[in-house]
């Protein structure tokens, strides 16, 4: 990927923001990659994100940013805060004139990211989080942070050594250069500003409900800062997320790019061919929920009301379920006369959908059951070429499905227990005996009706 021209947005109190666009193809995707340590230009020549752009944003239209105070954004920008890093961003959306992007952050940028899609669901699509957190008082109390800060504080030149060996091999290449990048890329007095005056402050606990879009947080088991029970308790908090655990740090992707490309192109739709899982091969990364619906008494329908009548209620159920795949962030696998099945990052995100399925067909004529199952299971393609996924966990999310009545929603208790605490309300339906499993099944529905 070649090396973008840097240029330059006005925010609404006059900060001149620096950005890079690849105009590559697809979704916007724009990345605030972590401040204050960061260069729009020089980290195109850095090892530890070199690899991610020339892998996994390789064909993706990426624009980088420095936020005020960072690189080569304005360096006396005063304030630092959550709502002047959202003036960061809509500076350089609308000077591209993204009606629509996806936004993805890393570290302390989160924060700004998650209330800057809390507060514009119409523009932000897909939100992407890196190893992020909600709540800066409490990131405050981690001791490894605190020693940190205090290096930070007292002595600048140990605190960028320890920091670049921390995040790559020690005494290598990799680590060199990056101390000389966190040289260019902020000062000491910057540093400190941004972590004492934001880092330590911020907090979006409030908005994390109001996230509606489909989202991915990533986190790197070995990252102590913050650890991985901060991050994973985040995004159990975000109402449409899926949880992808890397190993590592955040300078030292290796084995995991084919996952991060995968459930990028899962969240993104835009996953090329070539990245696929190959036949037979388990899907990676993180748990998949299978959605099936299907028309009750679909026959009857068509002989009560003739094929084309009939055909075009049947067509009202595919516009509906379609519309709602996409806007809970499902995948549709495909279709079966009369049905469904799709598959989910989230088990939130498949509920959603399932709900907002039923409650679209309320008033119609057709009557849909849904069931719904999570699990790892295998991706095959057909004879022509088109992706599929096979095994138990698909088989089950089937033979709920076929256990339920038009208009109901029956899950797995493995669904109930990945979305608890996230407001959803089951009734128990007791345990099912079902075609090809030697023991029962335990089976809940799931509440949709409003009031």
């Amino acid at each position: 990927m070649a090396e973008p021209r840097v240029k330059y947005a006005a925010t609404s109190d006059g900060v001149n923001i620096a950005f890079a666009d690849t105009g590559g193809e697809g979704v916007p995707l724009l990345y605030m990659r972590g401040s204050p340590f960061t260069h729009v230009q020089l980290e195109w020549k850095q090892t530890s994100y070199s690899s991610w752009y020339g892998s996994v944003f390789a064909r993706r239209r990426l624009i980088t940013l420095d936020c005020r105070g960072c690189g080569l954004s304005d360096r006396g920008a005063g304030e630092v805060s959550v709502e002047a890093f959202g003036r960061d961003i809509a500076a350089v959306a609308d000077k591209l004139g993204l009606e629509r992007f996806a936004l993805s952050a890393g570290e302390a940028d989160g924060i700004a990211a998650i209330a800057y899609a809390a507060d514009n669901p119409e523009r932000v699509t897909r939100l992407i989080l890196w190893d992020t957190y909600a709540d800066g008082a409490r990131f405050a109390e981690i001791p490894q942070l605190k020693a940190f800060l205090s290096m930070l504080e007292n002595d600048w030149d140990l605190f960028t050594t320890t920091l670049a060996y921390s995040m790559n091999e020690w005494d290598s290449p990799a680590a060199k250069e990056y101390v000389e990048f966190l040289h260019e890329a902020c000062t000491q007095e910057q540093s400190l500003n941004y972590f004492k005056n934001y880092v330590m402050k911020a907090d979006t606990s409030d908005d994390l409900s109001r996230v509606t879009q489909p989202t991915i947080v990533f986190s790197h088991k070995n990252v102590a800062i913050p650890d991985f029970d901060t991050v994973r308790n985040l995004a159990a908090r975000l109402p449409n997320a899926e949880l992808v655990v890397l190993e590592g740090t955040w300078a030292q992707p290796g084995g995991d790019l084919p996952i991060v490309e995968a459930a990028l192109g899962r969240l993104l739709g835009d996953a090329p061919r070539g990245v696929q899982p190959q036949p037979g091969e388990q899907v990676r990364g993180s748990l998949v929920t299978i959605l099936f619906t299907d028309v009750e008494g679909s026959t009857a329908l068509t002989q009560q009301l003739g094929d084309a009548k009939a055909r075009e209620l049947f067509r009202e159920h595919e516009r509906i379920t379609r519309e709602a795949l996409a806007a809970h962030g499902g995948s549709e696998v495909k279709t079966m006369g009369d049905g469904f099945m799709a598959s989910f990052g989230s088990a939130a995100g498949a509920l959603d959908c399932a709900i907002a399925i039923q409650r679209a067909l309320a008033d119609k004529q057709v009557k849909v059951r849904i069931g719904l199952n999570a699990g790892e299971p295998i991706a095959e393609e057909d004879p022509d070429g088109h992706g599929d996924l096979f095994g138990t966990s698909v088989i089950l999310a089937a033979r709920i499905a076929a256990q339920a009545t038009g208009g109901e929603i029956l899950a797995s208790n493995v669904v109930r227990e990945l979305v608890a605490g996230r407001g959803f309300l089951f009734s128990d339906r007791g345990e099912r005996a079902l075609r090809g499993f030697e023991d029962p099944v335990a089976v809940y529905e799931v509440s949709w009706r409003e009031g």
